[in-house]
């Protein structure tokens, strides 16, 4: 099987079990918890909380400024989406987790706004001739 075939034979059965968020919600989640990976001094479990930041901190370095629209334009409002997304990779045996992994633990993580426009790395600079 090539990485396409097997690349369209997971994303299908995403599609199967869950079609609420653009295919692409998936694989940036997964790239997402690579990202958080080798954030990490040793490679292991990442809570739903870690996860979630670890999103936002990809989706800015990746989209800049655009990380929320885009985020939004695949069905990503909040960070329990992320949680479904994930739940979703779990069902499709892309993610594995522990008896203790809830969807709640995404739940509130972070507020969208601020942490996308607000908290953004550049929101609070200023010209200085301004």
């Amino acid at each position: 099987m090539t990485e396409l075939q097997l690349a369209d034979e997971i994303l299908g059965r995403i599609r199967e079990a869950d079609g609420q968020f653009h295919e692409r919600a998936y694989l940036f989640v997964l790239a997402a918890l690579e990202y958080g990976q080798q954030q990490r001094p040793v490679r292991g479990h990442i809570s739903g909380q870690e996860l979630a930041w670890a999103c936002r901190d990809f989706a800015i370095e990746q989209f800049g400024l655009s990380a929320r629209t885009v985020l939004n334009h695949w069905g990503i409002e909040c960070t329990r989406d992320f949680g479904r997304t994930v739940f979703t990779l779990i069902d499709v045996e892309l993610f594995m987790k522990e008896a203790s992994d809830q969807i709640s633990d995404f739940d509130n993580v972070f507020d969208f706004v601020e942490a996308f426009d607000r908290d953004y790395p550049w929101a609070g600079m200023r010209c200085m001739e301004c």
